[in-house]
């Protein structure tokens, strides 16, 4: 049976759209177990589904048959990229990925300092506490 799987995930990369559609309806099931984990979020599940069928189509196309794994298994990182990607980039206002970076860092930053001290860092502490914010970035997050 796996060396079986292998050749129709052989023949599907070198471009056969049977053996490609059968991939994909046979692992419906772990698309739609993943697509599930991200109901309720405002995102319509079939969307989701097809987003997520995306990161299967992928996952197959770069999978090589060499590895001692699954094709599943390597599909799920591939599978919950594609719908993480998707949610995070739908806005009305695209933030750069540096820019989410950085903030998290200065929550992170203003947890670990109001753990320890009881109390809301100033500017002056949160940047010395953390060299890589520099203060015009501060400031571009509306903190004083």
């Amino acid at each position: 049976m796996y060396e079986n799987d292998m050749k129709i995930i052989e023949r599907a990369q070198n471009g056969s759209k049977e053996d490609m559609t059968k991939l994909i309806e046979d692992n419906s099931r772990l698309v739609w177990s993943i697509v599930r984990r991200f109901n309720g979020r405002g995102y319509d599940i079939e969307d989701l589904y097809q987003i997520g069928s995306i990161g299967l189509i992928k996952a197959i196309q770069r999978f090589d048959t060499s590895f001692e794994v699954r094709l599943s298994t390597y599909a799920v990182p591939y599978i919950l990229g594609e719908i993480k990607r998707f949610i995070r980039d739908d806005g009305p206002v695209k933030v750069s990925r540096g820019l989410k970076d950085l903030y998290k860092s200065i929550i992170e930053v203003q947890k670990e300092y109001i753990s320890k001290k009881g109390r809301e860092p100033t500017l002056r502490r949160n940047c010395t506490n953390f060299k890589n914010i520099k203060r015009r970035d501060y400031f571009s997050f509306g903190y004083k």
